[in-house]
């Protein structure tokens, strides 16, 4: 008998599916993610009883199955992320709302938000330097609906939460017991400050209204220089005047004529 496994994906197919992701979220995957492609797509098809992988694709593409084709994308998409990711930028944050604030509620948005952990890092650090009586609000987006799904539901394996603060996982953080054993839940007075959505940075925006500062990092690194420039002027244009904008540290910014000046490592002023 003939297994997923052993039938792989033909290049034809992978071609197939490459172009599909690239033209949904401008990541172009070179060959060396053959195999990255075709096991998560094997996953996939295996869920959907589908054997034969080639015929799946095609079934999929040729728009036979729209969830599998949502789902697919979702598969593609890297989520690497966890709790308090490149501290400074949260220390930043709290040097930041320790200033005095005008302008009503203090808004951050999480743009490539994945599956959470970065927005609820940030409404920790909100919580904790405004209080829960101050207006403020975090916002989360992502390309994929099963991550947005994820970062909603709040709830993360237990072994997540090494990289979180001791003070801000005793205040900020429930253990889980019964089914959720091993399991963390983000407190509700963060959930209810904290709200998800999908949304595609290649793409216009959701009416999201405007931010103090913006957390765009660690994505920038998959495209090209043009690309990269129209999904930033595209997202700054959602930055306050006077507002931050934050990169991942790997990620420059520099000769992108952008309206934004550098303040520090790894932040902009809008200017």
């Amino acid at each position: 008998m003939v297994t997923l496994t052993e039938q792989g994906l033909s290049r034809r197919s992978f071609d197939a599916v490459v172009k599909y992701f690239e033209t949904q979220s401008g990541i172009r995957l070179g060959p060396d993610k053959h195999a990255l492609v075709q096991g998560r797509v094997q996953k996939l098809a295996h869920e959907r009883g589908e054997r034969d992988l080639d015929n799946f694709v095609n079934r999929v593409l040729a728009g036979a199955d729209s969830g599998a084709l949502t789902q697919l994308v979702d598969r593609l998409t890297t989520n690497e992320t966890y709790f308090f990711r490149e501290s400074e930028h949260f220390q930043f944050l709290a040097q930041l709302v320790t200033q005095p604030l005008t302008g009503g509620s203090f808004r951050a948005w999480s743009a490539a938000s994945s599956s959470g952990e970065e927005a609820y890092s940030i409404a920790m650090v909100l919580a904790d330097r405004l209080g829960l009586t101050r207006p403020w609000e975090v916002v989360g987006t992502d390309l994929s609906t099963e991550v947005v799904h994820k970062a909603s539901r709040a709830l993360y394996p237990i072994s997540r939460a090494k990289d979180i603060p001791d003070y801000y996982r005793q205040r900020y953080c429930l253990k889980g017991h019964g089914p959720h054993a091993n399991h963390m839940l983000v407190a509700r007075t963060l959930r209810e400050r904290t709200r998800f959505m999908t949304a595609n940075l290649l793409e216009p925006l959701p009416d999201i209204g405007v931010f103090d500062v913006i957390f765009l990092r660690n994505m920038l690194i998959y495209f090209d220089v043009a690309t990269k420039r129209d999904i930033v002027q595209r997202v700054v244009r959602a930055l306050k005047p006077g507002g931050y904008l934050l990169p991942g540290h790997s990620e420059s910014l520099a000769n992108l004529d952008l309206p934004l000046k550098p303040v520090r490592t790894a932040v902009y002023q809008h200017a």
